[in-house]
């Protein structure tokens, strides 16, 4: 039963992202462990269409906080007024209190503005005038933001990319692809979208994730895949503990979605990119072309090594 909603997530999710059911499958691999996603690419690739489409198929509240250079804290977090007629300040929360929240284009804010979602996506609260107020749960931020060269972006620290589970990229869609888009006028298909499961059904989905098995076979290759990257010279930024995590739970749901109660070397080389590519920095200069990061590691590393 699971199972079959899962496939129909992916289905719904597809109807609208025509042509790209690999990231569609990350995206809600990301979920399923329970993190934070991050999609970088240009303008107009489907980034904040994918966002909306998975809280509508997933049945989760959804808000839009789009980011600009004088977006402030308050803005996003909400604010406290004072009410006349009650002699008190009232709390009006911001648009990050909804399950899933969209920071669109999260690199075009100010740096302030940026670390203000700390301790939301870390702690899934936020402090406000000295008093600490929950988010609902479950709880996602999916940041979208624009290669690196555009004007007016301001980088993410690498606290901000590591709170991120997973970050991904849609890319152009093939010809056939394109021209199904077209065909079938993607702004009107994606009202045609139907929310295939409840709250309650997916907190069951990620708790039948965390079910999923990992022998110690599987355990020591993703240790030697860290290890890897802190021993060698190439890493200027290697893989965290939280890192180590990351790949363990990923590819848990990852295996999951594909119908597996048991991880494989497969699940971990399919998500080790998105997972370790934006918290990896090379030690030289030679590594410029995206992926090469992560592909260096699983070539390293055998999955059948004792």
């Amino acid at each position: 039963m699971l199972q079959n909603k899962l496939a129909m997530a992916v289905e719904q999710s597809c109807k609208v992202l025509i042509g790209k059911q690999q990231q569609v499958k990350l995206a809600l691999t990301c979920l399923l462990a329970n993190g934070h996603l991050l999609i970088e690419d240009l303008p107009g690739m489907g980034k904040t269409t994918l966002s909306h489409t998975l809280a509508k198929v997933l049945g989760l509240e959804y808000s839009r906080i789009q980011f600009t250079s004088d977006l402030l804290p308050a803005d996003m977090l909400g604010i406290n007024i004072y009410d006349n007629n009650e002699q008190t300040f009232r709390f009006h929360p911001g648009p990050i209190f909804n399950q899933l929240v969209l920071a669109d284009e999260i690199n075009r804010a100010s740096p302030k503005t940026q670390s203000a979602l700390l301790e939301a996506m870390e702690e899934r609260q936020v402090s406000l005038d000295g008093k600490t107020r929950p988010l609902p749960s479950p709880f996602f931020v999916i940041g979208t933001q624009n290669p690196m060269h555009q004007s007016g972006t301001y980088p993410l620290p690498e606290s901000q990319l590591d709170r991120f589970l997973m970050r991904i990229q849609l890319g152009y869609p093939d010809k056939e692809a394109e021209i199904s888009m077209l065909k079938t006028q993607l702004g009107d298909s994606q009202h045609e979208v139907k929310t295939v499961m409840d709250i309650a059904e997916f907190i069951e989905l990620q708790g039948a994730v965390r079910q999923v098995h990992a022998s110690d076979e599987l355990l020591h290759y993703i240790l030697r895949l860290v290890t890897f990257s802190r021993e060698s010279n190439l890493f200027a930024n290697p893989l965290s503990p939280r890192a180590t995590k990351a790949l363990l739970s990923s590819a848990k749901a990852w295996a999951f979605i594909n119908n597996r109660e048991f991880l494989i070397p497969e699940d971990v080389q399919a998500i080790l990119p998105a997972v370790a590519e934006h918290r990896l920095r090379s030690a030289s200069s030679d590594f410029s072309a995206q992926g090469s990061l992560s592909k260096t590691l699983l070539e390293s590393i055998d999955p059948l090594a004792a």
